[in-house]
This record gives C-alpha cells, sequence and structure tokens, in this order.
C-alpha cells in the first residue's frame, strides 16, 4: 500500500487501520510504503509507475481530485485509477492552544489577526490549491485578514507547531487532532460546515461567521491501477468495502470523529464524489484566475 503522506496524520492513520481489518478479513498481510511530499504527488508519481497487476494499492484524499481539476495531464482517480472504497469524509476545524490567552473564540481571534499587520500564522498543508489552501483564502476574504500560512506536509511538525507555539492557529480535520482535543490541548474556533455537528455544537460555522461559501471537504479513500486483472480488482473491491465493516475499522473511524457524517462510499459512490469535487474545484481555480488545463 502506497501512502503519499507520512504515519502520523490522517492519511497514515487510516492506511494502518485499513490495512488492519483488510488483514483481519483475509489473511493477507499488507506492508504499508510511506512516499510523503508535494501534497501527494510523490506517492502518486510512484504508484502510477508501479506494476499494475493488483498487488500494489494507493491510499489518497481529495488532493488527487484537485489536482486533476487544475492539469487533466494529472492522473484523475475516477477513471485512470479504480476507488475501492472511500472510508472517510469529513469537514475541517481551526484550532488554538486551549491555554491560548490572546484571543478566545473566532470573533477574537480575527480581531487579533488583524491588529498583527500580517504577521499572524496559522499551520497549513504546502499546495497551493488544495483543499485546505483554497477554504482559507474563501475565510480570508471573507473575513478581512491577512496570515501567513505556515507549511507542513506531515502531520506531527503541524500539531507541534501549534502544540510548541511557533503557529497562532492550526488548520486540521478534528479526527487528525483527536488526541490533542481529548487531552484539553487544542480547541476548535470554527467548523467549516453548514451545520453544527452535535459533538462540536459550542463551535460556530463559517456561514455563522458570516461566510457565503461552499464547503470542501476532506475524503480519504484506496484506490489499484485501471489496469489491474479485473479479477483482482473485483477481490480488492470486496476486501476493502468489507474491510470498512470490520469491527476494528469501525471503531476506528468513531474514534476519529468520521461517523459525525457518512464516511463510506464503495466504487460507484466514489466515483460520483471525485467527479462532483473535480467539477466544484475548476470552477474555484477558473474564479481565483488560475491556469487551468
Amino acid at each position: 500500500m502506497v501512502v503519499p503522506y507520512g504515519p502520523a496524520g490522517g492519511s497514515g492513520q487510516v492506511a494502518a487501520a485499513m490495512a488492519e481489518a483488510v488483514t483481519e478479513l483475509t489473511g493477507v498481510a499488507i506492508n504499508r510504503d510511506h512516499k510523503p511530499g508535494g501534497s501527494g504527488t510523490v506517492g502518486m508519481t510512484a504508484y502510477m509507475a508501479s506494476p499494475a497487476d493488483g498487488y500494489n494499492v494507493l491510499e489518497h484524499i481529495d488532493d488527487a481530485s484537485s489536482a486533476h481539476a487544475l492539469d487533466s495531464s494529472v492522473p484523475n482517480p475516477a477513471s485512470d485509477l479504480i476507488p475501492l472504497v472511500v472510508s472517510q469524509v469529513t469537514f475541517s476545524q481551526i484550532y488554538i492552544r486551549t491555554n491560548e490567552d490572546r484571543f478566545s473564540d473566532w470573533p477574537s481571534f480575527v480581531e487579533w489577526v488583524k491588529a498583527q499587520d500580517g504577521k499572524a500564522t496559522i499551520a497549513n498543508v504546502s499546495k497551493e490549491g488544495s483543499m485546505e489552501r483554497v477554504t482559507m483564502k474563501f475565510i480570508t476574504d471573507a473575513s478581512g485578514m491577512t496570515i501567513q500560512q505556515i507549511s507542513f506536509d506531515k502531520g506531527a511538525p503541524r500539531y507541534g507547531a501549534l502544540l510548541g507555539g511557533q503557529v497562532d492557529a492550526l488548520f486540521e480535520q478534528p479526527g487528525d487532532v483527536r488526541n490533542f482535543l481529548d487531552a484539553g490541548q487544542f480547541k476548535p474556533i470554527l467548523t467549516i460546515f453548514d451545520e453544527r455537528p452535535g459533538v462540536f455544537a459550542d463551535t460556530p460555522t463559517h456561514r455563522e461567521m458570516g461566510m457565503d461559501f461552499d464547503p470542501l471537504l476532506r475524503f480519504r479513500g484506496f484506490y489499484v491501477h485501471a489496469d489491474a486483472p479485473a479479477d483482482r480488482v473485483e477481490w480488492l473491491k470486496w476486501a476493502f468495502q468489507r474491510g470498512y465493516c470490520e469491527d476494528s475499522y469501525q471503531s476506528f473511524n468513531e474514534s476519529k470523529f468520521m461517523t459525525v457524517i457518512d464516511s463510506y462510499r464503495d466504487t460507484d459512490g466514489a466515483r460520483e464524489l471525485i467527479d462532483r469535487s473535480v467539477e466544484q474545484y475548476r470552477d474555484v481555480y477558473k474564479a481565483m484566475g488560475l491556469d487551468v488545463k
């Protein structure tokens, strides 16, 4: 299993959980090969160069869809790959340290950022055009604030930067920072979703804070080469879709807030999600004036 991100972040965690579930179900061991870099492009390139024999699978996120939306020569995860299962769909939030004394909620954070004359910082991923970067542009444009986005491709340094005070805030998905939330170290001040999920009933949504844009969702799934032998593709679909139903994987998703909204898509459902996301990103990129190829 090629994983285009480090082991500590959301992709590393979901890859480990799904590999465990599939192995429990089938008895087949799965070796994970982490190839972080370029917001998933290094891992995607490595996977597309691997044999299309049905013995290599890829974990990837919505970055694969947004990359194809910007440049159609980049692999399309709905056609150049076969989605086996999308096993996580989630929303994003902005977090601060719980012991922060300069601001305590979204309005006071925005007020503080505006007073910093562009010197405020937020930890985020590096790739321009990613879901995180596009969403942050929506947020800064709508709120009229300027904030430096400090780039981290790996999860652990990103979370450590907030914990250690190297940045003022963090853009992330709730499941990826569950340990910090449970430990009382981080707290969300903004939910980027159309309604307040019950587990975050005290955190306002972007719409409640006057931002009128459709939220882009983070989704993670598993893929195989489109040219892989048909019988192996069918076996992999069965194994990964049933793997999603294994108790160990369901417990993992529950622990990561991944049952707050529907996280499951089979192959057809995944293709619909990807196609819709590609169209959405292309519209956004064109509106941003980017060179959509």
